[in-house]
């Protein structure tokens, strides 16, 4: 059964699903998670205690991606696209290593503004 996780952002919550990756499962061993959330067009990022270099870092990511950025030790959650993007699909500022989903509309996390407090939780203990 996969990982899944509990993504909260003010009054927005979301759940996700982890891939089998080694990113996957480091994040995973790092939650729960506490961090002020940043915006960049319709991503929101923030820095998380885990270091890991790239792995099978990806140029574009889809709506709804979770991926983790080596460059910045960084969380980010893809609902749309951002200053580099080329049309709708989000494109990172650079590569990053897409670790688990959003499960359903992950368009919801739009109306969460930059600064607000996002809680990152397990939601299953596989």
């Amino acid at each position: 059964m996969a990982k899944k996780i509990k993504i909260k952002a003010g009054q927005i919550e979301v759940a996700a699903e982890l891939n089998e990756t080694r990113t996957a499962q480091a994040i995973w061993e790092a939650l729960p998670l506490k961090e002020r959330g940043n915006r960049w067009g319709d991503e929101i990022y923030f820095s998380i205690p885990v270091s890991i270099g790239p792995e099978d870092a990806q140029e574009l990511v889809d709506v709804g991606d979770l991926a983790y950025w080596p460059q910045g030790n960084g969380f980010c959650i893809f609902f749309g696209p951002t200053p580099m993007s080329e049309g709708a699909r989000p494109r990172p500022a650079s590569p990053c290593n897409v670790f688990g989903r959003v499960i359903g509309d992950a368009t919801v996390l739009k109306q969460v503004p930059s600064g607000t407090e996002i809680t990152i939780e397990k939601e299953n203990q596989d």
